[in-house]
């Protein structure tokens, strides 16, 4: 009775490594794949950043274009109202376009010398 109580131990040990052998299998598949979807992850992760490297310094560029380009209107607009100016015509908001026949305006000096 003993040497078959030992031999059905046995057996039911070899059935249990069987069972362990298969969840172990199963854990190496199932970490084979996270780490395949691990590295394409990385790899899109990398590309996106990138991407967004490149797409925040052409916003960047273009702030500064325009920036620079609101900064030339609002200088050729004082230099065209400056020029009207000096060619005796009022550019204050009192008598605007009318003849200054000679005599300077202080409204118009004031407007010319604001900083905006």
């Amino acid at each position: 009775m003993k040497d078959r109580n030992f031999l059905n131990t046995v057996m039911e040990f070899e059935q249990q490594l069987e069972a362990i052998q298969e969840q172990f299998n199963y854990l190496k598949q199932f970490v084979a794949h996270m780490m395949e979807e691990h590295q394409t992850l990385q790899a899109e992760n990398l590309h996106l950043r990138a991407r967004l490297d490149e797409l925040q310094s052409n916003e960047a560029i273009q702030t500064e274009e325009r920036k620079s380009d609101d900064v030339a209107d609002v200088g050729e607009g004082y230099d065209n109202l400056a020029r009207l100016y000096h060619e005796g015509f009022h550019v204050c908001h009192v008598h605007f376009g009318s003849s200054r026949k000679g005599e300077d305006c202080l409204f118009c000096l004031s407007f010319l010398n604001k900083t905006t």
